[in-house]
């Protein structure tokens, strides 16, 4: 796991990466002093600790969000109470005020920890679908949708389209937690999903499917239950 501390206070940052050291002694952490040096780092973390100072920790937020780390937690930890409601439109995970109390902040980062152990192995799950002449292996995270019809089940994934000789309930069934059966004719991955109505699901990838209207009610709180409990969200 990768963990990123960017503050201008050297002493703040020196003291948050010896807090996350001693409780994650397995993570990989870096410090960054400014939000620019953090944008040019080559890695991908999965959870930041980042400053708030006016507008310009948001934007910094704001870039890491449209630069495709849609995934990563953010904390942010600042003095700055006014931008709280900006901070949350960014998908924040949590907003610690300075001065940051030691046992509230492991408390947080234990929990952030867990979220994303969580995300992870749901991310690394997949299943063996039978095609016309072989076996394919697809993994979770790369299905977007499946969609049945004319007498075949096609899964939409983020490599391509594979067609599987199994029928939607026993994907269905496969599946498990992560996936919803919008319609009779789709299966919705809810990681990709980019925006919903009362009848259709637009996904990450720019494709729409439909929702039924009966099953739409149990569509939203599934999907509800599934943010809640940590699932990716692109919404």
């Amino acid at each position: 796991m990768k963990i990123a501390v960017c503050d201008r206070d050297a002493a703040i940052r020196e003291e948050l990466v010896r807090l996350i050291r001693e409780t994650r002694p397995e993570a990989e952490v870096r410090d960054f002093a400014t939000g620019a040096a953090l944008l040019r780092a080559e890695e991908e973390f999965s959870l930041v600790f980042l400053d708030i100072r006016g507008v310009s920790g948001l934007s910094v937020a704001r870039r890491l969000r449209e630069r495709g780390q849609r995934e990563l937690l953010l904390i942010f930890v600042t003095g700055w109470r006014e931008y709280v409601e900006e901070a949350f439109d960014l998908r924040a995970y949590h907003y610690l005020v300075k001065p940051v109390d030691p046992e509230k902040f492991v408390r947080v980062l234990r929990e952030a920890c867990r979220e994303i152990e969580a995300a992870e192995a749901r991310v690394e799950r997949s299943i063996l679908v039978r095609g016309n002449r072989s076996r394919q292996r697809i993994f979770l995270r790369d299905i977007l949708f499946i969609e049945s019809g004319n007498k075949r089940t096609l899964l939409h994934t983020s490599n391509g389209v594979v067609e599987a000789r199994e029928t939607m309930d026993a994907l269905e069934a496969a599946l498990g937690e992560g996936f919803f059966r919008c319609h009779r004719c789709y299966i919705v991955n809810f990681g990709k999903i980019a925006g919903y109505g009362p009848d259709s699901i637009r996904l990450a990838g720019g494709e729409t499917i439909l929702v039924s209207e009966r099953r739409y009610a149990d569509f939203v709180r599934a999907f509800l239950r599934y943010a809640k409990e940590g699932g990716t969200v692109n919404v």
